[in-house]
């Protein structure tokens, strides 16, 4: 299984907005962080928007911040919800495979996609920015160094 750049970059963005670093970053700062163009960031950050894992404060000190409903999402939810139910192999294509009606194949696809997913399904996107990576970025990021990553319920205003 290989996830689209799409899926790709909506996680990276979830995780940058997953540490505590003190700001609320723009699409344009996230896009700068993660060396991708802008308009496809703003495109990933419109569907997390979407999905509601991720809202977006215009203004001054306006920016994108992960909501609560994001902290907690399952990464397998998350992905299944990016990538789609579409099958591994499209069998019913523009050529349709003679075997698709009888094919043992096809139905071990499925059920290795859906190992795929399940594996992800216990992750949260706050459970992938602990240590090690929620430090290394916050380094990326330009946070403060030493922080935990996480946000702390703890901390008054995080």
């Amino acid at each position: 299984m290989r996830l689209t750049r799409f899926t790709d970059l909506a996680l990276r963005v979830l995780m940058r907005l997953a540490v505590d670093d003190g700001d609320l970053p723009t699409t344009r700062d996230v896009a700068a962080t993660m060396q991708v163009p802008y308009t496809h960031t703003a495109k990933v950050v419109a569907r997390l928007q979407h999905l509601g894992l991720v809202e977006a404060r215009r203004g001054r000190g306006g920016g994108l911040a992960l909501t609560a409903a994001g902290r907690a999402a399952s990464v397998g939810g998350v992905v299944r919800e990016l990538e789609g139910a579409d099958d591994v192999v499209d069998c019913e294509g523009s050529t349709p495979c003679p075997l698709r009606s009888a094919c043992v194949l096809r139905g071990a696809l499925r059920r290795a996609q859906e190992a795929f997913f399940a594996a992800l399904d216990p992750l949260t996107v706050d459970s992938l920015v602990a240590a090690p990576t929620g430090p290394l970025l916050l380094g990326i990021t330009g946070g403060p160094a030493g922080a935990s990553g996480a946000r702390s319920a703890e901390r008054p205003g995080a």
